[in-house]
């Protein structure tokens, strides 16, 4: 029987909310803002490479509020190893934390992750010091592998960055949550509240987003819906769904019904 009302816990650190939310393509940063509170999130991520981290003009950090919401360095745009370790080591120096989103990008089109890169990256940032949440395909063994380099999470894709497609192999995303010991979370291809509610009633432990929020008409209102799919995604999944049958069964009993 699944154990009911799990933390979600990450390296010891307990975070209220299951969806991860990103920084990037808001129209504003008071729109971002507003869609992180709505999105009830405590972890967002943010591109390292991408923003001002010397603070020394307006960045999309003055819009994040660090005392409740944890910031998630990431390596976006990154296409080697050593650049994302570079990147790495870069946020970790600028204070911004020693955990990071670990992205090595194989293929400019298609964005799916260079895995040979991600895996060698990962065990070097492991044993430089950080908190590593690698970025990769929805691949059951490479997430093995990363979990055995010391990642504290894995984090399959659900479809390409951006694509809105949803879940494209959810039975991959099963085996690998049966499999690793560690925290799965579906990251990319989300498009709508539907598919957020669907991976996590596939049993992963959270779900990280950007696009799909950032990019919807209201952004405010998307983020809210993805709250409310992702807390009811994790509700059906602890509270055990029927079984799928090929004929239908009464909804109602039939003993004591009068003539039988």
């Amino acid at each position: 029987m699944k154990s009911p009302h799990r933390p979600f816990v990450i390296a010891g650190r307990t975070f209220n909310s299951r969806l991860i939310v990103g920084t990037g393509k808001y129209p504003s940063h008071q729109v971002m803002q507003a869609a992180h509170q709505a999105s009830g999130t405590d972890m967002v991520t943010v591109a390292v490479r991408r923003v001002d981290i010397t603070r020394k003009s307006e960045s999309l950090l003055d819009y994040v509020d660090t005392s409740r919401i944890f910031l998630l360095p990431n390596t976006a745009a990154c296409y080697t190893a050593d650049e994302a370790i570079r990147t790495a080591h870069l946020g970790r120096e600028a204070g911004m934390s020693n955990w990071v989103k670990l992205e090595v990008i194989g293929d400019q089109e298609t964005l799916f992750p260079d895995n040979e890169a991600l895996l060698e990256a990962t065990r070097v940032l492991v044993r430089d010091g950080f908190v590593v949440l690698p970025y990769t395909n929805d691949d059951p063994v490479m997430c093995r592998k990363l979990e055995q380099a010391g990642a504290a999470a894995v984090m399959p894709l659900g479809a390409p960055i951006g694509s809105g497609l949803g879940i494209q192999n959810p039975n991959n995303i099963r085996i690998i949550k049966a499999q690793a010991r560690v925290p799965v979370i579906v990251d990319a291809g989300v498009g709508t509240a539907s598919d957020a509610a669907i991976a996590m009633e596939l049993g992963v432990d959270g779900v990280l987003m950007n696009t799909a929020i950032a990019g919807a008409a209201d952004p405010v209102r998307m983020a809210e819906a993805m709250k409310l799919a992702v807390a009811a995604g994790r509700l059906a999944y602890e509270s055990g769904r029927i079984p799928r049958k090929v004929y239908a069964t009464a909804s109602s009993p039939l003993e004591g019904v009068v003539g039988r």
